[in-house]
């Protein structure tokens, strides 16, 4: 066998290996995962530096202007998908319902064992994105972003917390788990600036002071 062959043998089973065990671990029944890691603080800053600061403008959002919870892979849609990576021990039927599982709660720090209890925020609102710039874009464009599994938006949350955090941005609402918050915002930059959206003066006042602290 030739080296060149020998080579391209050994970089096959080595990405056969590693699909494999990724596969597994998407699998498992013990596999959990979380919100995807946000750009650091330091990151985060010169983002927020960067982004327009402009009035929100409201006038014409509807939340079915977003497509969201589309099939990810197979049956599973968003909702299933970020459930199954968020969660502990997740087990799901053959629909992809989740169960049985556990989720903590980021947020406020509870635990749950029903799906029912949870919610899948849109860590930038989607009313928020639309006064924040996505009223110009494209329905496709706005599909993305609602199922946004790369960027750190979708995460498996207390469903009357993230009911109670509604559309609002970080200058009139927190996670009231504090050790979350730096995490919180960071991610809410890395979204705006990825997706080129504005943010108003009371926001970004917001924004600056906490990232101030991370």
């Amino acid at each position: 066998m030739s080296k060149f062959y020998a080579r391209r043998r050994l970089s096959i089973l080595s990405a056969l290996t590693g699909l494999i065990a990724s596969v597994a671990l998407f699998n498992s029944p013990t596999a959990s995962a979380a919100l995807p890691t946000p750009v650091s603080a330091a990151t985060a800053r010169g983002y927020l530096a960067s982004l327009t600061v402009a009035t929100e403008d409201r006038t014409g959002y509807d939340r079915d202007l977003f497509p969201h919870w589309i099939t990810i892979s197979g049956s599973c849609n968003t909702r299933e998908t970020v459930l199954k990576r968020d969660g502990s021990g997740v087990v799901t039927d053959s629909s992809c319902a989740s169960t049985s599982g556990s989720w903590y709660s980021q947020y406020d720090g509870a635990t749950w064992t029903a799906a029912s209890d949870l919610d899948i925020d849109h860590l930038v609102p989607l009313a928020e994105a639309w006064d924040s710039g996505a009223s110009d874009w494209t329905t496709s464009q706005r599909q993305a972003f609602a199922n946004d599994l790369t960027r750190p938006q979708l995460i498996a949350v207390t469903d009357n917390v993230n009911q109670a955090k509604g559309d609002q941005d970080p200058a009139t609402w927190m996670p009231s788990r504090t050790a979350y918050r730096c995490t919180y915002v960071r991610a809410w930059v890395q979204v705006k600036y990825y997706y080129d959206l504005s943010v108003d003066s009371a926001e970004k006042s917001a924004l600056t002071s906490y990232l101030a602290n991370c």
